[in-house]
């Protein structure tokens, strides 16, 4: 069912908390309230470099997007959260910095923690069951002849290319960028955030997005309880 919502599991930032301002008025949404957040002073033109990254709102992927397999629903999806959070500490991830990734402008890890990428791939494991399979048409969206062969198989094992040992935390900032923008835009973006704070991982999100509309929070779970 093409026509079913789709969900992901990520880490979104506290509400309110700099982070989540920051990284909502890049964007100009905010994905916990589902509001347009108004652009940095002087950077109206984000609007033009931020379509796509807008529809799933300021967060890092810990289960891509996926329709619930059959004969489950999102009050399952739910359920499982909450015990996963519970039984998983918080992942202190250390400061953030604006870079160039592939086409892209995120925020990554200054030197990302082995526990963040246990854990990422601990959510990978957990939600699979809950992972209706790709149709043709989404399995297309992930370009699989651009992928290197791991890449491929990762993508047919698990319905995305970035797990496991290709992950990478990251929280995008901006659309895939033409060659000549992606320094201009790393260095206003890298002003505009300043020299930030440390990130600690603190909560699991679900998310739900229902037909073209962007991703909405349905709930952010603390980790540890």
């Amino acid at each position: 069912m093409t026509g079913a919502p789709r969900y992901a599991l990520y880490f979104t930032p506290k509400p309110g908390s700099d982070l989540a301002r920051f990284g909502n008025a890049v964007l100009g949404y905010d994905n916990h309230t589902g509001a347009e957040v108004p652009r940095p002073e002087g950077m109206a033109d984000l609007a033009d470099v931020t379509d796509s990254p807008r529809r799933y709102g300021f967060h890092a992927t810990l289960k891509a997007p996926m329709r619930l397999a059959p004969g489950l629903a999102e009050a399952d999806l739910l359920a499982a959260a909450e015990t996963l959070a519970a039984d998983h500490p918080p992942v202190p991830v250390g400061l953030l910095r604006v870079a160039t990734l592939g086409a892209f402008t995120a925020l990554v890890p200054d030197a990302a923690p082995p526990e963040l990428g246990l854990f990422a791939a601990e959510c990978v494991a957990a939600f699979e069951p809950f992972r209706a399979s790709l149709t043709e048409a989404e399995v297309a969206r992930r370009r699989p002849e651009r992928l290197s062969p791991r890449g491929r198989a990762l993508l047919a094992a698990w319905g995305y290319p970035h797990v496991f040992e290709e992950f990478r935390f990251h929280m995008t900032l901006t659309d895939a960028l033409p060659e000549e923008a992606r320094a201009p835009w790393r260095e206003r973006l890298a002003a505009a955030y300043g020299a930030g704070a440390p990130l600690v991982l603190d909560a699991l999100s679900v998310l739900r997005q229902d037909g073209a509309a962007p991703f909405r929070v349905l709930r952010r779970i603390p980790l540890g309880g």
